[in-house]
């Protein structure tokens, strides 16, 4: 039986603050489902992909220059037999993320350990993302090289696993998002895997997942082939509603497949920079209301039936992006006004 979210409100991942200082317990307290705070300005190794990356294998981190790539111009054998041993021993715990890479996970469990509740959420940079972004020393992406690439899933699986499991000793109910922004060029010419690659990929995470008893979302921010990710084994879609909502009502049928199968919908309808001061809770909330009512609309003149008061339980809302690369003022009103839509939402 799907959850009943209800406009339930969380956040993406990342934030500007350079510190911690109780971050951890605010966003805990503030939010409905507390997600752990990915400190980008903290240190390099904070960032989204350096912070997954420990374990793989012919992986170089260039300090000094603040990168992370694949050296694959010597026999690296050797590397991926360590690489593959926990994977074959489904040693989950040797995928653990560590702490000087990941200092708001372990102070998000230190705080949840503290303050009860139901739900909590994890994330992981995806595959895609990851291979794409990602290079080797010759500055081609790792995801198309055969054995880096199912390195790169199988390190995103187990990271994945392990995240979930430290959340279920604290939070009864756990949420794992698998962040994708590099979907946003699917089917430009800068990506030339096929749509059944990447649903292979992307479902290979979402079952592992699925199988340590956790609820899977996939992030992505500006718009990409909504079909394709409703057309995943995905529980939850985070999109960028704020900016992109009437892209959704391009994919009615998708829709409502996704939504029979009691997929849900976090809807990013807080703007994650300045636009935030021009809008009040309540012109959010509108503005979310207004806009699942053009995507049911728009369904209904393809043929689709999707009715506005179907999403009332399976509805979340989030910022629009990550908030890393804002001010902490901004990410602090971010926040605020998130927890507040998410209350005028939640009444009705």
């Amino acid at each position: 039986m799907a959850p009943v979210f209800n406009y339930l409100s969380t956040h993406i991942g990342s934030i500007p603050h350079p510190e911690l200082n109780g971050l951890a317990v605010q966003l805990a307290e503030k939010l409905d489902i507390p997600a752990w705070p990915q400190m980008v300005k903290r240190s390099f190794h904070e960032n989204m992909y350096t912070q997954y990356s420990p374990m793989l294998p012919a992986l170089v981190e260039d300090i000094e220059k603040e990168k992370i790539y694949f050296d694959t111009s010597e026999d690296y054998t050797p590397a991926l037999e360590r690489f593959y041993t926990p994977v074959l021993e489904d040693d989950v715990d040797a995928f653990a993320l560590k702490p000087d890479y990941a200092a708001g996970f372990f102070a998000l469990l230190e705080a949840l350990q503290k303050s009860p509740g139901l739900w909590a959420k994890g994330q992981v940079t995806g595959p895609v993302s990851f291979g794409l972004t990602v290079t080797d020393q010759n500055l081609r992406a790792s995801l198309y090289d055969e054995m880096i690439a199912d390195a790169i899933i199988k390190n995103t699986v187990f990271n994945a696993r392990w995240q979930v499991r430290q959340l279920k000793a604290v939070r009864p109910n756990v949420i794992q998002f698998v962040d994708e922004p590099y979907m946003a060029s699917f089917g430009s010419a800068f990506i030339s895997l096929s749509r059944e690659q990447v649903i292979t990929m992307l479902d290979e995470v979402f079952e592992a997942i699925q199988s340590e008893g956790a609820v899977t979302g996939v992030h992505c921010c500006a718009n990409t082939d909504w079909g394709l990710l409703l057309s995943t084994r995905v529980d939850i879609l985070n999109l960028d509603a704020y900016g992109y909502i009437e892209n959704l009502a391009l994919y009615p049928q998708e829709l409502r497949n996704y939504l029979d199968r009691g997929g849900a919908v976090a809807w990013g309808i807080i703007p994650n920079n300045e636009e935030i001061r021009q809008f009040t809770p309540e012109d959010l909330a509108n503005r979310l209301r207004e806009g699942i009512d053009l995507v049911c609309e728009k369904a209904i003149t393809r043929g689709v039936s999707i009715k506005p008061e179907e999403f009332a339980n399976c509805s979340l809302i989030t910022p629009a992006c990550g908030l890393g690369s804002t001010s902490i003022e901004i990410a602090n009103e971010v926040i605020e006004k998130l927890s507040e839509t998410g209350r005028i939402l939640q009444k009705g």
